[in-house]
């Protein structure tokens, strides 16, 4: 029996599901706020790649919660997830 590949990425990320809730809230959010600082202090190339790696965890909450979102849950996320990829668009695209 072939799983779909909604049921494959969910079962290889269940382990990093559990990881991460074994994190405590205040550890997790300090990493998050770290990251943001790296994107808005750091030079060009590494403030995009932080943003990126902001926008492909949100990207990963949101592909596992899609199912059990209602609609303006899905499009505030969506729109978190677009800005996080626009703003790593722009520090990492040189200028001009």
């Amino acid at each position: 029996m072939s799983l779909s590949f909604r049921s494959r990425v969910e079962h290889a990320s269940a382990p990093w599901v559990e990881r991460m809730n074994a994190v405590p809230r205040p550890v997790a959010f300090c990493v998050l706020v770290a990251l943001l600082a790296v994107g808005i202090l750091a030079p060009r190339p590494w403030a995009g790649i932080a943003f990126l790696v902001v926008a492909a965890f949100v990207g990963w909450l949101l592909f596992l919660t899609w199912q059990r979102l209602t609609l303006p849950e899905r499009l505030m996320r969506a729109a978190v997830l677009a800005l996080a990829v626009a703003v790593a668009v722009v520090r990492i695209v040189p200028a001009g």
